[in-house]
């Protein structure tokens, strides 16, 4: 077993102190890093525990009018607090989507950001052929197993996806992650946060050495009225998405004035099916709209041997998700 030193952060200084020593890693509910380092697959040196650190558990309203969800508020607390459940509705569905009842009053708004993307070999150290473990060593799903794997943004090095559910609402929602270092503070859009595999699977996302995410900001009350996060599984509870997404909309009458819709459960990163968006935008929302536009946010997709159904059960998914945003409960997919 690793040898293991831990200590308990007082403030956000003292934990930003404690990262500059090489091998450390920030715990919060635990639910990731834990069976990482159980399975062999993360090997910290030393655990900095952020839970007590005030001011990151709290919920807030900022002053343009958009919400502040600290970095330390449980995935349970978040989906159930009244400001959530009734400015962004569509956060609160994903929050209640994500793993169980018991993991969601454990995991934390930061910890889910930074959730490692889910793939067998990855998890299973037995494997040797993983470029996210040991670079350059190969991908495995690729000529393997790869049913619940990525049909876009993938490259010959990973072909692994996100598996939050929270991440793929705050995508829909153009969240900003705020993050502190010794350096200062800085804001992270949501669309750049996550990377995409390219030549280094082994990075997940865009945070620097040191920094710690303090929260997430929402921007000003848009989408309450018509939005919907759609979840697709292989079962009912405690599964990650084959496809998940998160549809809001901007409606005048029957068209669409805006729409964001952001996909899970298909790429390294929440994927913004940008190019459906732009064929909603500024059109009334009929069947062959919808359909014309869902099979476009398809366009670009790689499927693997195991994963085919993942195209046609995204464009499924995507009608159904934007007809319930809309309340159009009688439109077909």
């Amino acid at each position: 077993m690793d040898a293991i030193s831990y200590e308990r952060a007082v403030d956000v200084s003292s934990a930003l102190r404690a990262a500059q020593q090489p091998g450390t890693m920030f715990i919060g509910g635990g639910t990731n890093l834990l069976d990482l380092m159980k399975g062999g697959v993360e090997h910290p040196v030393h655990l900095v525990d952020i839970t007590r650190l005030r001011g990151l558990d709290t919920i807030g309203t900022l002053p343009d009018g958009g919400l502040r969800i600290g970095a330390l508020v449980r995935n349970s607390d978040a989906a159930n607090h009244a400001l959530v459940r009734e400015q962004y509705p569509l956060l609160s569905q994903a929050f209640l989507s994500g793993a169980s009842p018991q993991l969601r009053n454990m995991a934390t708004v930061g910890g889910n950001l930074m959730q490692r993307t889910r793939c067998g070999y990855f998890y299973d150290t037995a494997f040797t052929q993983c470029n996210k473990r040991q670079p350059g060593s190969g991908c495995a799903s690729i000529e393997g197993q790869n049913r619940t794997h990525a049909i876009l943004g993938a490259s010959s090095q990973c072909v692994a996806v996100n598996p939050s559910d929270m991440s793929v609402a705050l995508a829909a929602l153009d969240a900003v992650v705020r993050v502190s270092s010794l350096r200062g503070e800085r804001t992270i859009p949501i669309a750049e946060f996550h990377r995409l595999p390219a030549d280094r699977p082994e990075v997940d996302t865009t945070l620097q050495p040191g920094e710690l995410i303090t929260a997430v900001d929402l921007p000003p009350l848009l989408f309450s009225e018509h939005s919907h996060y759609l979840k697709v599984r292989d079962r009912a509870s405690y599964a990650f998405a084959l496809v998940s997404v998160a549809a809001a909309l901007q409606m005048d009458g029957n068209t669409v004035k805006t729409a964001h819709i952001a996909l899970g459960g298909v790429a390294h990163k929440p994927w913004r099916a940008s190019i459906a968006e732009q064929m909603l935008n500024g059109r009334p929302l009929t069947d062959a709209t919808l359909r014309e536009a869902a099979a476009a946010a398809m366009g670009e997709a790689q499927p693997l041997s195991g994963n085919r159904f993942k195209v046609l059960l995204a464009q499924r998914s995507i009608v159904r998700a934007v007809n319930q945003a809309a309340g159009r409960t009688g439109g077909v997919v």
